[in-house]
């Protein structure tokens, strides 16, 4: 079998690394094509996987977006006819993404099977398109069914268990190098940082919490010794963080699963690093001002995630590891089986 899998955004490149692990041990053929955005690129090549670099983020507007959908779309069904061994259908017999538009789009024109997968349901516009495309909708059991009937999903519902962070942090154990390449001092607190996600339409404003956070890390620096790692998404947040003292800001892609694995407290405006630190055990406070999620909403129900109101609230000093937290490891097999449901008859 040829599976094509497209990846667009950092996140999806952990996520589908272990899939293509399964695919590949299995038998099949597997070709990846990747975005240059975030730190897409650079973590296919830390974790060794060789994809085809097309396209790239065009602006946050709708317009741009729109225009990036389309460019890219195009680009992915010209790649995929090159590939082709045979007449037409881009001799692939199904293409894969965590909530890549794009490949849904092209595989639509090719006319191959797709399936998409994603755990933040709220992203209206994004779903709109790759749920009525799709052929398997991979999602979360805890997002209610009646939120994805809009997008046209509901038939094509594929659902597993826990969190995604689960089954792709499965074989994860943490490496202290990421420490010392960053010169962090282990008996000093440790704060692991993402920034908001500013370029994506469900985040449309800047987050005023967010800000208020750098600042009590930046004081807290001189004054309390903390470190921060602060992990930016984008370039132009790199350059502005990069001039605050206080702050380290590593150059490229780095060992982000450790650094959280080891730091006493992560904060983040986003959703997968949220989700990673509670998959292994670390306190987290989320910033995210968008409209919860179901699987965010139900970590705070339990506990597992705070969401925070102030930057004062925050308590920077070493936690206490009492007894150690029992990982939830999950089989990545199944995601391989959601994911290629529609070629099981």
């Amino acid at each position: 079998m040829r599976v094509w899998i497209d990846l667009t955004n950092s996140p999806h490149v952990l996520v589908m690394r272990p899939v293509i692990e399964r695919l590949r041990t299995a038998g099949h053929e597997v070709q990846v094509t990747a975005r240059d955005f975030a730190q897409t690129l650079g973590l296919c090549e830390r974790f060794g996987l060789e994809c085809t670099a097309i396209g790239r983020h065009r602006g946050e507007g709708l317009a741009a977006k729109a225009a990036g959908l389309a460019s890219r779309s195009l680009a992915l069904v010209r790649w995929a006819r090159e590939q082709s061994r045979g007449e037409g259908g881009g001799g692939f017999d199904i293409a894969l993404g965590h909530g890549s538009n794009d490949v849904c789009v092209a595989a639509g024109l090719l006319r191959i099977p797709s399936s998409t997968m994603f755990d933040y349901e709220w992203a209206t516009l994004q779903h709109s398109v790759n749920c009525r495309l799709a052929r398997a909708v991979v999602v979360p059991e805890v997002i209610p069914e009646q939120r994805l009937r809009r997008y046209g999903a509901a038939a094509k519902l594929r659902r597993y268990e826990g969190l995604k962070e689960e089954y792709y942090l499965a074989d994860f154990e943490p490496d202290a190098a990421v420490l010392a390449s960053l010169g962090i001092d282990r008996s000093r607190p440790l704060v692991v940082v993402r920034t908001p996600p500013e370029v994506s339409l469900y985040h449309r404003f800047r987050s005023d919490v967010f800000a208020g956070v750098l600042e009590r890390l930046r004081a807290a620096a001189g004054r309390e010794g903390v470190q921060a790692v602060v992990l930016p998404r984008v370039e132009s947040q790199r350059a502005l963080l990069e001039g605050i003292d206080g702050f380290v800001v590593p150059r490229g892609a780095v060992d982000a699963q450790s650094l959280i694995a080891y730091a006493d407290l992560v904060i983040s405006a986003g959703g997968t690093m949220n989700r990673e630190a509670v998959a292994l055990g670390t306190p987290v406070y989320s910033t995210f001002e968008g409209r919860l999620g179901a699987v965010d909403e139900r970590l705070i129900e339990e506990g597992r995630l705070r969401r925070l109101a102030q930057p004062g609230e925050l308590e920077l000093a070493r936690r206490r590891v009492d007894s150690e937290q029992a990982r939830v490891r999950r089989d990545p097999g199944v995601l391989v089986e959601l994911l290629l449901s529609p070629l099981i008859p």
